[in-house]
């Protein structure tokens, strides 16, 4: 699939696409692209809307652009790796941090559980939308990853699929060769679960390290932050298994 044109601003739309579609554009993006980009009718975008691919639009509007007349699709809809992502929530701009990172890695799907060190308890879904909208705006990526209601650890895990790999990062865990992590995922989709700033408690650790296709893996010998962990774990993640290693 060819690569997004980074010569022309993207715009995410939650609107049905086709060629000689006019599309009204919100008071943001009309203000981003008039005023801090400095476009003006006649300039070309990017739209998408996470299900129909990657299309080029001309803007339009008489004293700033204020529509997008849809021209032709520049590329078509991709699917992201069956990557999903579990986290303990953290503070906001850590959080922003790394939910922008964790789209750019190409999860599927964010999943905020609370765990018996969770700290942080209350979240912005809303926020976390527009972050992961705003990250896939600027990467060039065509699907938007899920944000999911936050959930217990044990809800969580009474309903998740079994037949998906676990990957429990846990900083007790002994150090690995990470060359060796792709011949341990076994299963064609995998969840990457990173704990809270004060880890794991013993009851959780055991109750995770009982879970079916498990894979308990250490992120080095330093303690890193979550929003760190998130970006090691993921990277090593689609490396040794997932579409880095495909491309």
């Amino acid at each position: 699939m060819p690569k997004s044109d980074a010569r022309y601003p993207r715009l995410f739309v939650d609107v049905p696409m086709s060629a000689g579609v006019g599309i009204a554009l919100d008071r943001n993006q009309t203000n981003y692209l008039g005023n801090v980009l400095r476009l003006a009718s006649g300039d070309t975008v990017l739209v998408f809307n996470g299900h129909e691919g990657e299309w080029q639009a001309t803007l339009a509007g008489r004293k700033r652009p204020d529509r997008a007349e849809i021209v032709q699709r520049t590329r078509e809809q991709d699917q992201l790796p069956p990557v999903h992502y579990i986290f303990a929530p953290l503070k906001h701009a850590r959080l922003d941090y790394m939910v922008q990172k964790a789209v750019e890695m190409g999860v599927a799907s964010l999943q905020p559980v609370t765990t018996q060190f969770t700290q942080m308890t209350r979240l912005n879904l809303d926020r976390m939308r527009a972050n992961v909208i705003e990250a896939a705006e600027q990467c060039g990526i065509l699907s938007l990853a899920e944000v999911r209601e936050p959930l217990s650890m044990d809800r969580w895990l009474n309903q998740r699929d079994a037949s998906r790999t676990l990957v429990f990062c846990d900083e007790e865990a002994p150090i690995q060769n990470a060359s060796e992590l792709g011949h341990r995922l076994s299963t064609t989709a995998v969840d990457v679960l990173i704990g809270p700033e004060g880890g794991f408690s013993e009851a959780e650790r055991t109750t995770l390290l009982k879970q079916p296709h498990v894979v308990r893996l250490s992120l080095g010998p330093r303690i890193l932050r979550a929003d760190t962990a998130a970006v090691s774990a993921l990277a090593l993640i689609q490396s040794a298994w997932g579409d880095w290693k495909k491309a």
